[in-house]
Formats: C-alpha cells, structure tokens, sequence
C-alpha cells in the first residue's frame, strides 16, 4: 500500500509546487488536490460536516493548474484528483485537462471522480443535481472515447459531438483509473463495475461493509473482482489504521490535512512520516 497527502492549496495556503516537494521529500508516494468552482453565497444544501464551509472551499487552486504544478515541482510523484465534480466539466475540455496531466506526469495521474454534494454548485455550471449521475456516466464514457480512439465521437443525452481528433493522448492506455467517491450503495457500484476502475471512499468501515457488494456489481458486469482498485481518504493517520487499509487490500491511503502554512505544514507531514516506513 502507497501513502499519500491530500490539502487545498488556495491563494492563504501552501502552494501545489512547494506542497508537492514538501510531500515527496517526506517520502509519501503521492499528492492529491481537491476540488471546487466556487461556493454559492446561498445554499441548498448544508455543509455535510455541519456548520458554514471553510472557506478554503472557495479559495483553492484550479485542481488540474495545481497538479501540473506540482508534477514539475516534484517529478516521480503519483498525482490524483481528490476528487473532480465531474458534473461541473465540459466533458471534451476536461479530457484533455486530464490527458494533458497525465502526459506531464508521465502516467502518474490517479483520477478520482464523484457526482458532486453542493447543488447550487452543481447547477451553475447548468446542471440538474438529480441528473449528476446520468451526466457524470455519459461524460466519462465520452472522455474514455476521447482518450482511446484516434477518432472519436459520441451521442448521448447529455453528451454529443461528431467525429473529431482530440490529443495528446494519456500515456496510460485508455487514460488513467478512474476510482469513484461517494457512500456504498447499488447505483454507486453499478456505475463503478460500468465505467470506472475502482471506489474512493472515507473510512475503512465503508470500505468493510461495501466491498462486498462491489465484487458482485463486478461479477455482474463480468469483470473481475480482484481488478478493483481501492483508495482511501481519512484525516487520521496513525499507525493501527494503516494497517487496517492495507489488510483491507486499500492501494492507495490518502491523508487529508487540515490547510495551513508551510511551518504548519512541515510538523503535520514530519509528524506522520513514519507511516511511510510501514508500507515500504
């Protein structure tokens, strides 16, 4: 199992490339940013954690700006999307955004998705919050097309575009995997078994009481259970947790850290660098 960091970097933070050498020189394998457009003054949808949203919500770096950032800053860092509202994206622009990274990444990119939880967010960018599903499914099948075929087009409800060339092309074959955020349940796994590679949730419980039903959703659709590919996101990071991830079969956990300043920073990442020693 890998060990990664994930912390909004906004314009009051610690910036992608210093975060992403700090990162790497601690020994964590990877680097993830998260990701919002803006947040709506007001909100249908309350904050999950409770409370208003911090607002390095509305202050972070554009996602895709930050990684290529930090993959020049810190070459031979695995880099992901923690995750893309990809209901948000127009999905021909966002597949080259991510053809494009995985490219300066030379094949590191690690594309976490989900269907977005603000709806007055979600619908700005002209998109009904109970069709994020639907369109989240259709853009990434279209993006998948856009990433393999030298030619591609797509018809669909929610995404259409004739024959057109669309490079650089990801260097990993058929773009880079793709895991899904979001709670266990049946429309969450079919839709993985469909068109993704793997699930991104928060907290190995999730992950105890979930996973079974994903090995069948893949058993339905006829891929193999032992191809899924878990991630994890947790704020803690201790030592009995890791270990918990990796018996769960976990390839990736990620950490995620409250935004601070780099001396902030520097103890949070010198204080949890140990964990690295248990999964090397």
């Amino acid at each position: 199992m890998h060990v990664g960091i994930m912390m909004f970097s906004t314009d009051q933070t610690v910036a992608p490339a210093p975060l992403a050498r700090m990162v790497a020189e601690r020994g964590f394998e990877a680097m993830f940013l998260p990701e919002h457009s803006h947040i709506p003054i007001t909100r249908t949808t309350p904050y999950p954690r409770g409370g208003e949203l911090p607002p390095e919500y509305y202050r972070t770096v554009d996602m895709f700006v930050g990684l290529a950032a930090a993959t020049t800053a810190a070459p031979g860092l695995t880099i992901g999307t923690g995750i893309t509202v990809v209901p948000q994206h127009d999905p021909i622009y966002l597949a080259k955004q991510v053809a494009s990274v995985d490219l300066l990444s030379e094949g590191r990119l690690i594309f976490g998705i989900g269907y977005g939880w603000n709806q007055d967010e979600i619908e700005h960018h002209g998109t009904p919050y109970k069709k994020r599903r639907a369109v989240t499914r259709e853009k990434v099948l279209a993006m998948r097309r856009l990433w393999s075929e030298e030619i591609a087009s797509f018809k669909g409800e929610h995404v259409s575009f004739a024959p057109s060339y669309q490079w650089p092309k990801p260097v990993q074959p058929g773009g880079p995997p793709i895991v899904i955020g979001g709670l266990a349940g049946p429309k969450l796994f079919a839709n993985i078994a469909e068109f993704a590679d793997g699930w991104a949730p928060i907290g190995p419980r999730t992950i105890q009481e979930g996973l079974p039903d994903l090995q069948k959703a893949f058993e339905d659709a006829g891929r193999d259970p032992a191809e899924i590919r878990l991630h994890a996101f947790d704020p803690r990071g201790d030592q009995s947790l890791v270990e918990l991830y990796a018996s769960l079969g976990v390839e990736r956990l990620v950490i995620t850290l409250p935004p601070t300043d780099r001396d902030g920073l520097a103890r949070s990442l010198d204080a949890l660098a140990p964990l690295n020693d248990l999964v090397r």
